[in-house]
């Protein structure tokens, strides 16, 4: 499919009732045409992979464009400069997390770019460093626990940082890796009382939540 067919498209499959429900979850719509991450998935299964268009789909700078082009791109082939590239044009939550759990997570250069991106500014070049670690614990089955235990340090270090689309990142990497495994689990649970004893707002709910969460998994495992 020709790219001028794609974004011809998305502009068709665009409605103002998804753009609406976008905004109410926080999502940019500057550059979205309102479609559904479940549209996009059925088009980008009749497309293939195609590194060349996801390129320029990545290029024409529409929001669904781009989530589109990390859902056809081959990771084997993505380089380093292109990840540096694509994160400083994050804009939107969604964006971030669509283009690490599709695609950036499954690169040689996910742990790199996890620790790397964590020590940036920008909110979301941040958080993109934290959902790959989510993503990794959750996507790369061959990963041994001590590498994702390196990620517990960082996870303490940044969970002063307030910003709300940083500390839900810095959360989610935090359950992600506790469930894991049991072992992961254990870990987990001591990182989270250790940043609870940090005086931080944003430490002390990541702290509460992601406790909450690994209590509400121990008891429905005990049933």
């Amino acid at each position: 499919m020709p790219y001028e067919n794609i974004l011809r498209r998305l502009r068709e499959l665009g409605s103002p009732e998804m753009l609406g429900g976008m905004a109410r979850f926080g999502i940019n719509t500057v550059g979205a045409y309102g479609v559904s991450v479940t549209e996009l998935r059925r088009m980008a299964k009749k497309i293939g992979q195609n590194r060349e268009l996801a390129l320029w789909l990545w290029a024409s700078g529409v929001h669904e464009a781009r989530i589109l082009a990390s859902m056809v791109d081959d990771p084997e082939r993505v380089t380093e400069r292109q990840m540096d590239s694509w994160v400083k044009d994050f804009d939107s939550w969604d964006v971030c997390d669509q283009v690490c759990g599709n695609l950036f997570d499954k690169t040689e250069f996910a742990y790199k770019k996890a620790f790397e991106w964590s020590r940036k500014s920008d909110e979301f070049v941040k958080r993109a460093g934290f959902v790959m670690m989510a993503c990794l614990a959750v996507h790369d089955k061959t990963a041994k626990d001590k590498d994702l235990e390196k990620f517990l340090p960082i996870i303490v270090r940044e969970a002063t940082d307030d910003r709300n689309f940083v500390k839900k990142a810095v959360n989610w990497a935090l359950r992600q890796i506790g469930k894991r495994n049991a072992r992961l689990n254990v870990s987990a649970v001591k990182t989270a009382i250790e940043i609870q004893k940090i005086d931080s707002p944003s430490a002390r709910w990541i702290a509460s939540d992601a406790l909450r969460e690994f209590e509400r998994k121990r008891s429905s495992a005990g049933r």
